[in-house]
């Protein structure tokens, strides 16, 4: 009987922009800050990483340097765009009105 091993990733140093992570901030100093379900990560990036990271059609700006992954928006209610479950704990990025239907319109063209 052969036992197989079943990595468990380290979602600090190896996460996966597109799935993983639910919205960054962009800071100084080329630091970004990665905000996935139940993480925060900050992390230095080369120039060339953040303007491919800045390029991806899966992250959508919506002021300053935040940017949100569309493929993990659950709704979008009171001026808030929510991922996942709302409520205490929920995790959330507040959207100003008029960027409100334009993530509307993308989201409709993902489903």
């Amino acid at each position: 009987m052969s036992s197989i091993l079943l990595e468990a990733r380290n979602v600090y140093e190896d996460f996966e922009v597109e799935t993983d992570i639910l919205f960054f901030k962009v800071g100084d100093h080329d630091l970004v800050i990665f905000h996935g379900r139940n993480y925060n990560i900050k992390k230095r990036m080369t120039a060339e990483q953040l303007k491919r990271l800045l390029s991806n059609s899966t992250y959508y700006h919506v002021y300053g340097g935040c940017y949100v992954n569309l493929n993990k928006i659950s709704s979008i209610e009171d001026d808030c765009i929510y991922f996942g479950e709302k409520g205490l704990f929920a995790k959330n990025v507040r959207v100003p009105r008029r960027k409100q239907e334009s993530i509307r319109h993308l989201l409709k063209g993902l489903k």
